[in-house]
């Protein structure tokens, strides 16, 4: 009798081993109405803020945006310079890479232009912004649209692909 509660006893069942193994999936930092500053030998170059930041601690650190964002970019005397908007974002720590999805706006004050799209990629490393998603620029007297695009990160000059829309053309300008 003895010998048979012991083999009962040490039965294992499978649904405490799944849940013993089992990682943790939870994020790991939640922070509300949070703001960011990116400076570079004290001089502000940008602010990112959102109403809820997640950071996720996996293979590569991230943090999401799961309420949207909203990024201004400051020239040398510290006025805003250009602003990008999203409804969803994740940075990619490592990579220096922001994505932004959903509503993605981006507005360059000096030149009075935006640029609305789908999806939006900041590389900071380079200093870039890129999409690879149909996008459409206003500008005050025309609007572009295009394929995808490849901007520097203030929106001072930008290529389109496959532009169309109603544009000047000035024939004495070299290609840019």
């Amino acid at each position: 009798m003895v010998v048979l509660l012991l083999c009962m006893s040490c039965e294992n069942d499978i649904k405490t081993i799944n849940l013993l193994s089992q990682v943790d999936s939870l994020p790991e930092e939640f922070a509300r109405d949070i703001e960011v500053i990116y400076s570079d030998s004290g001089k502000m170059q940008a602010h990112l803020s959102g109403p809820l930041m997640i950071r996720h601690e996996a293979n590569e650190t991230t943090l999401e945006f799961p309420e949207g964002f909203q990024v201004i970019f400051y020239d040398s005397v510290m006025q805003p310079k250009s602003e990008i908007t999203a409804n969803y974002g994740i940075i990619y720590e490592n990579k220096d890479i922001m994505k932004a999805r959903n509503n993605v706006i981006v507005k360059n004050v000096e030149k009075q232009e935006q640029l609305n799209t789908e999806e939006l990629i900041w590389d900071r490393k380079k200093g870039i912004i890129y999409s690879e998603v149909f996008i459409k620029i206003t500008k005050p007297d025309e609007v572009l649209y295009g394929d995808g695009l490849q901007s520097d990160e203030n929106f001072d000059s930008y290529v389109i692909k496959n532009p169309t829309g109603e544009f000047n053309v000035y024939p004495d300008e070299e290609n840019q």
